[in-house]
């Protein structure tokens, strides 16, 4: 068997198990919490049948959940794995290049100013807003330096800007009484918890075309990995594809983010973790990375919810225990001779 037919069964055989994984995964988010419900019940629910609370509980709370995680995880790792193609950078995320740092500057204002009680979309709102301003500042930094968009002008931004939000997120709560100091802290750890039909319904509005588009774009960057001039000349628009690839992904993490919080790791080890299974491909990479995002990030929540029931852990606890050393395992096992 050619090497490359070694690769190919290697990759249908990992996306395999990661789409069953990721499908065992949303079924348990939906069976199991804090609440239990028996396993005939549970079978009843998804025929349409069951008890009110029952189906309540699945249909109005977890569900919406689930399918909130997963379009966040999986829209978290694509950005990362975009950005990371992107910078040439294995450690680029969308907090390194200050879209969450944004977002969460945004929500921490308006729970300072005690606007979030008022309505459930001011929170998320701001997020959003926040986020769109790091990715303006970040973007028109680099642009104004280099009108070629250099990439390490892109990322030394990002840091900056970054480190900008940071300091104006530690004014705000050093001001701030305890309540909100509280809560600020709550939301940049991360929850799901504040999933309904109607948050996911606009998170998916935003990340499943900005999605397709960033998958679209695997081959110019497969392209631009070679180097941009080799690029260029086999017929890549290199400039178009990194200010098309930077602006869409912020703008997916920026989604998920604003209604989420800021949940770490995700977009720095999946990406990287796929890599290393699946090899250095964008065409397998970024689907199968957004498919094993989204399964991450619903089972960090089932842990979360299920860990110390019925108080609920921060959803970034969760990724940042359960990543850091799955990501040092990963490592350590591509170092090995």
């Amino acid at each position: 068997m050619t090497e490359s037919g070694g690769r190919r069964r290697r990759t249908v055989l990992v996306s395999g198990l990661v789409v069953a994984g990721t499908l065992g995964v949303a079924l348990l988010g939906l069976a199991l919490g804090s609440v239990a419900i028996p396993a005939g019940e549970f079978l009843e629910v998804l025929r349409g049948r069951g008890s009110d609370m029952h189906r309540l509980l699945v249909l109005e709370l977890r569900a919406p959940r689930v399918l909130l995680g997963l379009l966040v995880g999986g829209g978290l790792a694509l950005a990362g794995a975009v950005f990371q193609a992107l910078l040439r950078n294995p450690l680029a995320e969308p907090y390194i290049l200050g879209v969450s740092g944004g977002a969460a500057a945004g929500a921490v204002t308006v729970l300072s100013l005690g606007l979030a009680a008022a309505t459930s979309w001011h929170l998320p709102a701001a997020a959003f807003a926040g986020a769109l301003v790091a990715i303006g500042l970040v973007f028109g930094v680099a642009i104004s330096a280099d009108r070629r968009l250099d990439v390490r002008v892109l990322l030394l931004s990002g840091v900056v800007v970054g480190a900008f939000f940071s300091a104006f997120i530690a004014l705000v709560i050093s001001v701030s009484d305890a309540p909100t100091v509280r809560s600020a802290v709550l939301w940049m750890m991360g929850s799901l918890s504040g999933a309904t039909w109607a948050t996911v319904g606009i998170t998916a509005a935003y990340t499943i075309p900005a999605g397709l588009l960033l998958l679209a774009l695997a081959r110019p960057l497969n392209l631009m990995a070679i180097g941009e001039e080799t690029a260029g000349y086999l017929g890549t628009e290199v400039e178009q594809t990194k200010r098309l690839a930077y602006g869409v992904a912020s703008l997916v993490a920026a989604a998920g983010v604003a209604f989420a919080g800021v949940i770490g790791f995700v977009g720095l080890i999946i990406p990287h973790s796929v890599r290393l299974l699946v090899g250095p491909d964008h065409r397998a990479l970024l689907p199968l990375s957004f498919v094993a995002g989204a399964g991450f990030l619903v089972l960090a929540d089932l842990g979360a919810r299920m860990a110390l029931a019925p108080t609920e852990i921060p959803i970034g606890v969760i990724t940042a225990f359960v990543g850091v050393p799955f990501f040092l395992l990963l490592l350590r096992r591509s170092l090995s001779p």
